[in-house]
């Protein structure tokens, strides 16, 4: 059996062990749990800024908030410095959280919190202020710009941090201008250039100059501006009818193109005043005739100006006859003969079909039984000549060679040749 006093020393060595455990428990708990967390934190310039710190574990130690410049903001529930934008949203033992309101680039920077323990222990979160760029600006436009110049357009803004990005778009298109950036201070002013070589179809485009910054995703800042473009007018010429005819109303209009506008514009005909202001009417830019008959053949100008220049277009009519024959109808389902067209219309001339019923291209069959025909008698030909000429080769005497064997001269010659009509003869044979 054992002693009393054994057990009871016994019991005491276990007590003072497990006492020993935990003591070691809960410094290690403590070391670890008793550490500030923090979060670091971006606001936009003018916004509210929210710091929290917080600990698991904390055996009623106090915390507190610090700016940049090492001021204490609050110890605990505690206001420390006197500034009204600053305000407690929560305290407690394990937690202190504070808020800044209309932020400025100013209040940028590491804030601490500390856990007054032995030692203090310390968390850092840095705050990051975001600078809003002001509204940008467009400059260099002249109004109104002439055809052919060339000018930049400058766009500027001020404010941003970081630094902002600006964007041209045309009619909406975005277009790649040329980015410059210069700080002032904590901010940064951006400028961006585009040079354009103006041409009539800048004349009411749009060029918008656009900013791209972090700060700004609810309200986008841009700056809009409308070419205004002044250039010659240009003329063109349309009709009602493509092949008028006698006793048709034809409309003729002068489409031109300028600005300012060429209003109004001036027709001639054939270098003159219209001739007939009863059927020839001008209103505005058209000109019309009630009827149409042979006098109104020649060339119509349609002349339009401004003061940047003047420009003209002609248009020659021919006023064809009126069709006297019509083709018979018919229910068949068949392509429709083509309408007759007088014969007076020279641009009608030779202006045939080929496919056409009736009409055929040269006999080529015919024409080569011809050619063989005519060389066949030229061959002919040179066969018979050439016999011909064979049969008559040979040697041929004069009366004078008849007679010279005795003469003694030609007279002489002559005489004995006449004489000798039973002498014996040359001859010649053919074979």
């Amino acid at each position: 059996m054992i002693p009393k006093h054994h057990l009871v020393l016994t019991l005491c060595a276990v007590y003072g062990i497990l006492l020993k455990v935990t003591a070691q428990r809960s410094k290690l708990r403590g070391s670890s749990g008793q550490q500030p967390l923090v979060q670091n934190q971006t606001v936009t310039e003018g916004g509210t800024a929210n710091m929290t710190c917080r600990v698991e574990f904390n055996d009623q130690t106090s915390l507190q908030w610090s700016n940049p410049t090492q001021q204490t903001l609050f110890f605990g529930d505690k206001k420390a410095l006197r500034d009204n934008r600053i305000e407690l949203v929560r305290a407690s033992w394990s937690e202190l959280t504070i808020s800044i309101n209309e932020i400025t680039l100013a209040d940028e920077g590491m804030y601490t919190c500390s856990l007054f323990t032995m030692p203090v222990k310390t968390a850092k979160a840095y705050l990051t202020v975001l600078g809003v760029p002001e509204k940008p600006e467009i400059d260099g436009l002249t109004k109104p710009a002439l055809e052919g110049d060339e000018i930049t357009l400058t766009c500027m803004t001020h404010g941003s941090k970081p630094a902002a990005d600006l964007r041209w778009f045309r009619n909406e298109k975005e277009i790649k201008g040329a980015k410059e950036v210069n700080a002032s201070g904590k901010t940064f002013t951006v400028t961006s250039s585009l040079q354009l070589l103006v041409d009539r179809d800048d004349d009411g485009a749009a060029y918008t100059c656009k900013v791209d910054h972090a700060a700004l995703l609810q309200t986008p800042q841009q700056a809009t501006e409308v070419l205004e473009v002044h250039y010659a007018p240009r003329v063109l010429i349309t009709r009602s009818l493509a092949f008028p005819q006698e006793g048709q109303y034809l409309r003729l209009e002068c489409v031109s193109k300028g600005n300012p506008s060429p209003d109004p514009v001036l027709w001639t005909k054939d270098g003159g005043e219209l001739p007939d202001l009863d059927r020839m009417i001008v209103q505005g830019r058209e000109l019309t005739f009630s009827a149409l008959n042979k006098t109104d053949n020649g060339t119509y100008r349609c002349v339009a100006s401004n003061h940047l220049g003047t420009s003209s277009a002609e248009y020659i009519l021919y006023v064809y006859d009126v069709p006297t024959t019509f083709p018979p109808s018919t229910t068949l389902a068949h392509r429709p003969p083509r309408p007759h067209i007088a014969s007076s219309d020279p641009t009608n001339i030779n202006n045939r079909d080929p496919n056409a019923m009736g009409q055929r291209g040269p006999d080529h069959a015919l024409i080569g039984g011809v050619v063989a025909v005519v060389v066949f008698v030229t061959l002919c030909l040179i066969i018979f000549l050439g016999r011909y000429l064979a049969r008559h080769k040979g040697t041929y005497l004069t009366n004078e060679a008849k007679g010279a064997d005795d003469a003694p001269d030609a007279d002489t010659a002559i005489i004995n040749a006449e004489g000798n009509t039973h002498a014996e003869e040359k001859k010649e044979y053919f074979i």
